[in-house]
This record gives C-alpha cells, sequence and structure tokens, in this order.
C-alpha cells in the first residue's frame, strides 16, 4: 500500500463554515492522494499552508462528502469513490454525498499522471482505492475513539454500521453527526486496518449511482445551463482547412442580425458574441471570411493512405524485439500476410465542446466539464499572466467525452478565453461549439495503416510475428511528449507491443509521420482501438492456417498470461462456443467470432454473433463479454461501461469515419456521421471474472475487442477477411 498519512483539518479551520470532522490525506512528494466526494457546487476552501491531496468532510447533519478530483462524464466515477469511502466509513449510503475538487494538482493530482490533475486512461477508480479506503477507515476509527471516549467504553466493543456507532452492552448509540464535533478534536491514528474484503457490504454490490436523480430529473448542471448576469454566447467561425489562418472578415450583416453583440478576430477564427447561441449562429452565418490557406493542410485522405503504405515498406522505430521475426518468417513452413487501413474518427459526445469563461484582469473562473484541470489551469494562466492559483475551475458534469474534453492543448478552453480577453473582459463568455464545429473544427482517433506478416511452422505453431504500424503520435506536441523514448509513442503501439501471446520471434515498429497537418486526440481506448482489430484478426486467420480452433489455438499461447487464458474460457463457455449456431432464413449467412483484448489494466474478450445476408449487409446479434477489471465496486456500472463499449465500438464497424478531401473533412453531423442505432444495437451479455485484485480501468476496455470479433464472425459466415474500417458490405455479398 502507499505510504501516506492523514490529519484532522477540522482543528485547523481548513474548511472555514464548516463544523464537523474533515480529514486531509497526505502523501510522499511523488505521490497524490484520491478522492470521491458531493454532487452539486464544489465547497469553497479557504488558504491554508497545508497542502493536502485529498480530503473527507462529515458534517454535523451526519451528511458524509468526500472530494472527487474525477470528472463525472457517465462513467459512474463518483458513485464509485463514494462507494470505496462508504465502504470503510461504514456510512449510510443515503448520507453520501459527491462534491467536484478545484483545480489544485498539489492536492488532486491522478497517481497515474504523475504532477497533473486530470481523469482519462480509465484510471480513477485504480489510482483512488488505496487512498480512500484508508480516508474512510480513518474517519471511522477517529468516530469509534471520539464515542469510546465520551461514553467511556473499550473501542473495541463499539461497532460501526449504516452511519450509526453503536455500543450494545450499554445501549448507546449515536449518529455520525452527533460526533463529528469530538472526532474533529482528534489526532487521526497512524495506522488504520482496512477490511477484509469478505467483508464487503457496498462494494461489489448493485447500488444506486449517486448521479442518477439529477440526471433523470433534470437537476443536473452541464456547462450549456450556466448563465452569469451579463454573460454572451459566443460561436466561432472556424477555417474549413487545418493549417489555414485567417486573412480578412466583413462583419457587417453579422453585426446586423438581431442579438449580436460584437464580431472579433481570435487566433482560431472569427468570434460572433451574442445574447443567445442562435443569435451567434445567425450572425456566423452572415459573416464573409477570407482565409489565407498558404499553410494550410490539403491533402485527401487516400493520398494520407497512399503515404501510409509507402512508409510501411521501410523500417521503422522498433518498439518490440525478440529474437529474429524477419528470418524466422522467411523459412517458415507457411506464411502469411495483410495489411489493415483505419480512418479517423471523431468523438461525437452528446454534448459538443462548451465552456464558460469569466475574466477580471486578476482572476479567472471557468465553468466546464473539464478533464485535465491541470493542463487547461496552467494554460489558462499563461494566456491571461496570471498565477495557477488565481485561476479557478468548476468542474461540472460532462454529456460524454471519450477522450475529446482532455485536450492535450486546451483547445477549446483556450478559445474561449481568447474571446473573454478581446471582448476586454466585459462580460463572461460562453463558448458553444454546435454539431457541426465539434465533427469538423476538432481532433481526431488518428489514421492508421498496419502491415503484419507471420509464419507457422509444420505443426501450425506460431514461430514468427511482425507487425508494422504507421500514424500520427498523439503525444507529440502535448505535455506528456515526455512518454516518448526513442521516437515511440506508447500509445499508438499499445496492445501491439504487448502482445501477450507466446512467439519467441516478435518485432513490432512504429513510422510517426510528422507532415500530416490533421489535428489528433486520444479517442475511447486509444492506441487499443486499432492494435486489437489488426493483431485479433490476424491471428484468427492464422489459426485457421494451422487448422486449429481460434480459442484452443489462442490458449495455447497464454500459458503465461493465466488472467487472459481464465477471462477467454469464460466467455467461450458463456458464448457457446464450439456449439452450432440457428440456422439463419433462407440465404442468410450466421457466423460466431472471438476477440480478447488486454487495455487499460482489465482483461476483456467477446464472442460476437452475426447475420449476413446476400447483397452483404449484416447485424451483429448478440455479444457475449467477459471481463477481469479485479475487485468490480459496482458491478451494474462494470456491466453499463462494457455494454456502452459494445456499442460505441460498433458505430465505426458499420458505419463511422472521418474522411478528407482536398484537406476538408466531409461530415459535418450525424446525417453523415451516425452513432450506432438501437435497431442495429445486439444483445450484450457481460460475465465479470471474481477477483480480490485491486481494481483497474473499466471505462474504455469493453470497446478495442468488438471490433474485431464481428470481423471475426463476419470470416466465419462468409470466409471473406475484413482489412478495413468501417465494413463495406459490397466485400460480404454472396
Amino acid at each position: 500500500m502507499t505510504s501516506s498519512r492523514i490529519e484532522n483539518e477540522s482543528r485547523r479551520r481548513f474548511l472555514q463554515g464548516a463544523a464537523g470532522l474533515t480529514l486531509a490525506i497526505y502523501l510522499p512528494a511523488a505521490k497524490a492522494a484520491s478522492t470521491a466526494a458531493k454532487v452539486g457546487a464544489g465547497a469553497h476552501t479557504a488558504p491554508s499552508a497545508f497542502e493536502p491531496n485529498a480530503f473527507l468532510r462529515i458534517g454535523e447533519d451526519s451528511s458524509v462528502t468526500v472530494i472527487s478530483k474525477h470528472l463525472e462524464m457517465g462513467q459512474g466515477t463518483y458513485t464509485g469513490l463514494a462507494t470505496i469511502v462508504a465502504e470503510e466509513l461504514d456510512a449510510d449510503w443515503a448520507q453520501v454525498w459527491v462534491e467536484s475538487a478545484p483545480a489544485d494538482a498539489k492536492r488532486y493530482n491522478n497517481l497515474a499522471f504523475g504532477p497533473v490533475q486530470g481523469t482519462g486512461g480509465s484510471t480513477a477508480i485504480a489510482n483512488s482505492w488505496e487512498q480512500l479506503r484508508k480516508a474512510g477507515a480513518t474517519a471511522r476509527a477517529m468516530l469509534v475513539a471520539a464515542a469510546a471516549k465520551q461514553w467511556n467504553v473499550p473501542a473495541s466493543e463499539i461497532v460501526v454500521a449504516n452511519g450509526e456507532v453503536r455500543h450494545a452492552a450499554s445501549g448507546r448509540k449515536a449518529s455520525f453527526g452527533q460526533l463529528a464535533r469530538a472526532a474533529a478534536e482528534l489526532t487521526p491514528p497512524a495506522e488504520v486496518k482496512l477490511k477484509d474484503p469478505k467483508d464487503f457490504k457496498l462494494i461489489g454490490q448493485r447500488i444506486p449511482r449517486k448521479d442518477n436523480t439529477d440526471k433523470t430529473t433534470g437537476k443536473a448542471v452541464y456547462t450549456q445551463d450556466i448563465h452569469l448576469p451579463g454573460m454572451l454566447t459566443a460561436v466561432v467561425a472556424h477555417s474549413p482547412r487545418f493549417g489555414a489562418k485567417l486573412k480578412s472578415f466583413n462583419a457587417a450583416k453579422a453585426k446586423a442580425v438581431k442579438g449580436v453583440v460584437a464580431v472579433l478576430a481570435i487566433p482560431t477564427g472569427v468570434a460572433v458574441l451574442a445574447k443567445d447561441t442562435w443569435s451567434a449562429k445567425k450572425g456566423r452565418d452572415a459573416l464573409v471570411v477570407e482565409w489565407d490557406e498558404g499553410q494550410a493542410f490539403k491533402l485527401g485522405s487516400e493520398q494520407i493512405l497512399a503515404r501510409y503504405r509507402a512508409l510501411a515498406g521501410q523500417p521503422g522505430a522498433v518498439a518490440r524485439k525478440s529474437g529474429d521475426a524477419d528470418k524466422v518468417i522467411s523459412t517458415a513452413a507457411r506464411t502469411l500476410e495483410a495489411s489493415y487501413d483505419f480512418p479517423y474518427l471523431a468523438h461525437a459526445a452528446m454534448e459538443p465542446m462548451n465552456c464558460v469563461v469569466h475574466w477580471r484582469k486578476t482572476s479567472c473562473e471557468v465553468w466546464n466539464g473539464d478533464q485535465m484541470q491541470s493542463v487547461d489551469q496552467a494554460a489558462l494562466a499563461k494566456l491571461f499572466g496570471l498565477a495557477p492559483e488565481q485561476v479557478r475551475i468548476h468542474t461540472l458534469y460532462a454529456g460524454g467525452s471519450f477522450g475529446r474534453r482532455a485536450s492535450k492543448n486546451s483547445d477549446y478552453i483556450l478559445e474561449a478565453a481568447h474571446i473573454a480577453k478581446a471582448y476586454n473582459g466585459r462580460a463572461p463568455v460562453k463558448l458553444v461549439w454546435l454539431r457541426e464545429d465539434d465533427m469538423r473544427a476538432g481532433y481526431y482517433r488518428p489514421m492508421f495503416h498496419h502491415r503484419l506478416r507471420a509464419g507457422l511452422d509444420t505443426q501450425g505453431r506460431l514461430v514468427g510475428w511482425q507487425h508494422r504500424l504507421v500514424g500520427q503520435s498523439i503525444l507529440a506536441g502535448s505535455p506528456f511528449a515526455v512518454m516518448i523514448k526513442d521516437g515511440i509513442d506508447p500509445v499508438s503501439v499499445e496492445g501491439a507491443a504487448n502482445l501477450p501471446y507466446a512467439v519467441p520471434n516478435i518485432l513490432v515498429d512504429l513510422h510517426s509521420p510528422t507532415d500530416i497537418g490533421v489535428p489528433v486526440h486520444w479517442w475511447r481506448s486509444v492506441g487499443s482501438t486499432h492494435t486489437a482489430f489488426s493483431t485479433e484478426t490476424f491471428l484468427d486467420e492464422l489459426a485457421q492456417a494451422a487448422g486449429q480452433d481460434p480459442v484452443a489455438w489462442r490458449l495455447s499461447m497464454l500459458a503465461e498470461h493465466p488472467r487472459h487464458a481464465a477471462v477467454l474460457k469464460l466467455v467461450a463457455d458463456k458464448a457457446g462456443w464450439g456449439t452450432p449456431l440457428a440456422a439463419g432464413k433462407p440465404g442468410e449467412r450466421r457466423g460466431r467470432g472471438v476477440a480478447l483484448h488486454e487495455s487499460f489494466g482489465t482483461v476483456v474478450a467477446e464472442v460476437a454473433d452475426v447475420t449476413v445476408q446476400q447483397d452483404g449487409s449484416f447485424h451483429v446479434d448478440r455479444v457475449v463479454c467477459a471481463v477481469d477489471c479485479g475487485i468490480a465496486i459496482n458491478p451494474d456500472v462494470v456491466r453499463a461501461q462494457v455494454e456502452g463499449g459494445v456499442g460505441f465500438a460498433l458505430a465505426p464497424v458499420l458505419y463511422g469515419a472521418i474522411t478528407l478531401s482536398d484537406g476538408k473533412v466531409d461530415q459535418s453531423n450525424f446525417h453523415d456521421y451516425p452513432p450506432i442505432r438501437m435497431a442495429d444495437m445486439p444483445r450484450v451479455e457481460v460475465h465479470i471474472v471474481p477477483s480480490g485484485a485491486k481494481p483497474s480501468g473499466i471505462g474504455e476496455p469493453g470497446v478495442p475487442p468488438l471490433a474485431p470479433a464481428v470481423a471475426n464472425a463476419l470470416a466465419a459466415a462468409t470466409g471473406k477477411r475484413v482489412r478495413k474500417l468501417p465494413i463495406s458490405a459490397e466485400l460480404l455479398k454472396a
């Protein structure tokens, strides 16, 4: 367990005006704590000489509040973090609240990110597990100690359950609130005993989410709900080509639109400020803008792919090497090769990018579903010439993100700030990206090209494996660029460089072209979204060439990865692998496929059943999933995330792609970049592997195995291998 200490902040008035017990977790310099907490507005904290990384507050009304440094964007973070604290505290779940943390990396940094506060990489629960357990257990011990002192009884005779402290022999009992003031006078114990997992009452159970009621009733506050006195709404005209600069504009017609207040030039284009969103949009539509495209990116998708395919013919930077793959494959009894193309993908969250900025010369306040507080706070401080602590970020709910709001260069947040600055701080500014802005001016999952070669020996064993990837680096130019080592962006090769199968000779290398001007970004499951597809479909093809069952063949190479093997066996059993599918209607072809992948410390296997029509159209009928994510804090949330991951991943399998023509993005809205539709959603079963291991990520790992499982099922049904996404019906015609 990470070494840490907990101090009683109640005695230092860390929260002015908040009576009760307040605990702060202090960690060694390179470590930070993690927290959970109260849905609603963040509590104002007074200046303090101390730098707690996390804290827990128990009020005299018996409310339990822990502060969440992690954004709630639909993935169940608030509920998971609060559950960890409530479990060790033995709190009444109905009295537990969640409150968003302020932007302060010294107290709230993500353990997985180092000195950075942010949410991503499916790390929220994993990096908070031990610290929050200790926070809850320490608060419980202090409440017990306070009761023991008041009642003059041994602490060992006191029990805590459902938010109540009891002493059976004397018949005494007290609520948390009744003991909070007395507990606030105590020194926290140096060590506390954590529960044995067999004694968990909340963890591992289906309990109500903390955000469900407010989201169902419309009380949940998102950025679009923020209305400040005198606030103006901004919509921006962006260049249709990446890299173009503003040359000139005529705002006469825009200013004539009722409700338009100002038209301003900013680094990313022309901002129209108005009293409401619709007026701002109409004003933008009336603008006449001329762009300088001297440095604009003008290639189309096919031209980019042509460059990638040419690069794939040359060795790249080595990400993994063991043995002599080239030699072994060249002399193998049987050799297979395959190339794969993956398009750019938009995040397309239901809530497009938006942000409220109020700049007052000596301070800046931001309201936003903020996913990367440290990066955004630093960027805003630099722009306005402020100290980071003068930038206050109110983290609200986010209507999805899938990585987009974890902006590596604070793009849309700085855009809002530039508008506020250009308007000289005369009013708070709400920036609104419409769906077309989100689709055409945003950042994308990178386009990639993969080339694979492999060799089988005379017994059908895999003896050599080569995997070459070509695609833009996401980390390059970001605050996380220090993770790039020897030319390898780890998120480009994740899922490829750590292939779990036992192959004696393996080579994985990478080209990261720097002359492609399309902005790229992490997208739900990042590199695993394309590496899982190429590796798992190629493995399936190799199994067929070896005359082996796809599941049995994979298992034969997983002796050193028992978690992977267990998950694969579980999904095969639950899906009825090896039993024939029911016959379809006349002319229909049916198939079943499997895929296995690890991402963010979690292993997921999925089996897909498909039905293919004569014209090549197909439907995914059922997806069975098995997942090992360590201890499942809330199994219902785990299932929901995997089910959602299946739907999210299926859209780009069926029809999702961002394409460029002469440097311009072709898609603009959901009519030509559709999300998954109800009619296309399969039945989904999720089976969780029982585990006593600490939790790992769950927000993203359900995504990667879906596409290869579907492609393998289609191959089983039609005999045709899929090399490109989205899948073309033309390929599958009978």
